[in-house]
C-alpha cells in the first residue's frame, strides 16, 4: 500500500493501449487553428531574427574553421556504409521477430458488463482485444491486468502462426490496489503444438537511448504487429484509464518509450536489440506523439514465478504506508535521507497491525532504502522492488531511523484479498 510522494498525471494524460475488434477511425495530425500549433508558431518566430543574426556572425567563422580542419576531421559516412548500416539494423529487427515473435498472442475477450438503462440494470456483452507473451511451454502467458476485465467470460488467443485457443483460463489478476497491471492466462489444452517460450532480459539494465521494438496486436485486429524506437525515460508514474475515462488505475515506475504503442498492444512484450523481453506495454500518452509506457519486466519476475510454480497469482505483502521520496518531499519533512520509501505517519495505519512489517518492527517515520540491495529511488519503488521476491521469501530491508541505518529481516506473505 502507497501514498506516492508526487501527484500523479492527469487522468487523461494516458490511456490504456487496448483495443475493441473494430477498427476505430483515425486522427491525423494537428489543425491550423489547433491551439498547441499557434502556441509553436509564434514562438518559433520570435526567434527568427536572433537565429539570421547568429547565422551571419557564425558564417565566416565557421567557414574558416571547417576550411582548416577539413584534411583532419572524418570523412562523412558514404551512400554504401549508409546503406549497409541500414540493412543490417534492418535485418536485426527481422531477426528479434521472427524469432521473438513466435511467443506473442493476440487477445480476444468477452465479458459480461453492468449498464444502466431506463428499467435499471442490464448485462451487456463487451468486445474487447490485447496482446500477451507466453512464458511457459505449459501455455502460461502474461498480460495486462485491464485487458482481463474481472467481468471475463470468454479469453481466446491466436499465436503468431494463426493457431486460436478458445477457452482460456484466467489464473490470476494483480489486485485493483496494485500499481502493477498483470494478469496472467493459460492455454488448457495446447493440442500437442510446441509453444514459443520469451527470453526475459534484466530490465535494471536498460538506459535511455537503448533501442527497442513492440510487438502487438496492434487496433485489436492487426496481429504481431512490429514498431521500433529507443527507451525515452524510466521511472515515470501515470495514471492511466480507458478511452472512456473508466477503470482509472495508479501506474508506477514504467519505461517511457517512442516505440509506437496502439490500441490493442496492451500486455505485449517490449523488447531489447538481444531479443528478450524487458518490458509490457501498457499505456500511451493522450494527446502526444508517440510517448508510451511499459512496466519493467524485472518488476515482475516474481510474480511470474510464483505463478509458474503454485498456478496461481499471490502477490507478495509487506503492510506499510509509504510515501516516495524526492529532493522536494525530503526537504519539507526535514529529512537527510532524500531517495527511499518514506513511512509516512497520518490518519490512516501506517504500519498495518499483523503484517509481515508490523511482525518485523517497522515504525513510523522510518525511511526504507533498500531491499535486499536493491536501491530505493527515482527508477524503483517498494512496491516495485518488493514485486520482484515471492511470497515466503525472507529479504533484508535497509532503513534509516532516527539518522542511524538499520538492517531488518521480514518474511513476506501473501497480500490480503481485501
Amino acid at each position: 500500500m502507497s501514498a506516492r510522494g508526487k501527484k500523479s498525471p492527469k487522468s487523461d494524460l494516458a490511456t490504456f493501449s487496448t483495443g475493441g475488434r473494430r477498427l476505430p477511425g483515425f486522427r491525423y495530425g494537428l489543425r491550423e487553428d489547433d491551439p498547441v500549433e499557434r502556441k509553436a508558431t509564434r514562438k518559433s518566430s520570435k526567434t527568427i531574427a536572433l537565429a539570421a543574426g547568429c547565422l551571419l556572425l557564425g558564417f565566416s567563422g565557421g567557414y574558416l574553421g571547417a576550411t582548416v580542419q577539413d584534411e583532419t576531421r572524418p570523412a562523412s559516412l558514404s551512400n554504401e556504409a549508409k546503406a549497409q548500416y541500414i540493412s543490417g539494423e534492418s535485418e536485426l529487427i527481422a531477426g528479434i521477430v521472427k524469432d521473438e515473435g513466435q511467443s506473442v498472442v493476440s487477445i480476444d475477450v468477452s465479458s459480461e458488463v453492468p449498464v444502466q438503462n431506463f428499467f435499471g440494470t442490464d448485462v451487456q456483452t463487451q468486445a474487447s482485444a490485447g496482446t500477451g507473451f507466453i512464458v511457459s511451454s505449459s501455455g502460461v502467458i502474461v498480460t495486462n491486468r485491464h485487458v482481463i476485465p474481472a467481468g471475463a467470460s470468454n479469453v481466446s488467443v491466436k499465436l503468431a502462426d494463426g493457431t486460436t485457443y478458445d477457452n482460456v483460463e484466467v489464473l490470476g489478476r494483480s489486485s485493483s490496489n496494485s500499481s502493477l497491471d498483470v494478469a496472467f492466462l493459460k492455454i488448457k489444452d495446447t493440442k500437442g503444438k510446441k509453444l514459443t517460450v520469451a527470453s526475459l532480459g534484466d530490465s535494471s539494465k536498460v538506459k535511455v537511448g537503448d533501442k527497442v521494438i513492440a510487438i502487438g496486436n496492434a487496433l485489436g485486429q492487426f496481429a504481431n504487429t512490429v514498431t521500433s524506437g529507443i527507451i525515452s525515460g524510466f521511472g515515470r508514474d501515470v495514471t492511466a484509464g480507458s478511452s472512456l475515462g473508466q477503470d482509472e488505475e495508479s501506474l508506477s515506475d514504467l519505461f517511457q518509450t517512442d516505440a509506437a504503442i496502439n490500441a490493442g498492444n496492451s500486455g505485449g512484450p517490449l523488447v531489447n536489440i538481444n531479443g528478450q523481453v524487458i518490458g509490457v506495454n501498457t499505456a500511451v500518452a493522450g494527446g502526444a506523439q508517440n510517448i508510451g509506457f511499459a512496466i519493467p519486466i524485472n518488476d515482475l519476475k516474481g510474480l511470474i514465478s510464483t505463478v509458474l510454480q503454485s498456478g496461481k497469482l499471490i502477490q507478495p505483502f509487506l503492510g506499510v504506508r509509504y510515501i516516495s521520496l524526492t529532493d522536494d518531499i525530503a526537504s519539507e519533512l526535514n529529512l537527510e535521507v532524500r531517495r527511499g520509501a518514506y513511512i509516512a505517519p497520518g490518519s490512516g495505519v501506517s504500519v498495518i497491525a499483523g503484517s509481515p512489517a508490523a511482525k518485523a518492527g517497522l515504525q513510523e517515520k522510518d525511511t526504507i532504502t533498500k531491499v535486499n540491495g536493491i536501491n530505493i529511488d527515482d527508477k524503483t519503488n517498494l512496491t516495485s522492488a518488493l514485486a520482484r521476491f515471492r511470497v515466503g521469501d525472507k529479504v533484508t530491508l535497509t532503513i534509516n531511523r532516527d539518522g542511524k541505518t538499520l538492517k531488518i529481516t521480514v518474511t513476506l506473505e501473501p497480500a490480503p484479498t481485501n
